[in-house]
């Protein structure tokens, strides 16, 4: 099986984004430092998503 560049980090992105969004929602009704952790995390899952995608593109 090959695989493409950029499917790992896409797909590792999607799965943290997917995890830190279901802790955000939760502690998102107080301003909580753990709230503003998730919100981070989720960042990061969102720029692996965007910089895997980019790679899936590129390396057609």
């Amino acid at each position: 099986m090959k695989n493409r560049e950029g499917l790992i980090p896409t797909i590792l992105g999607a799965a943290v984004t997917a995890t830190a969004a279901t802790a955000a929602t939760t502690k998102f009704k107080s301003k909580d430092t753990s709230s503003m952790i998730a919100a981070g995390i989720a960042g990061f899952g969102l720029a692996h998503i965007v910089l895997g995608a980019i790679d899936l593109v590129e390396h057609r």
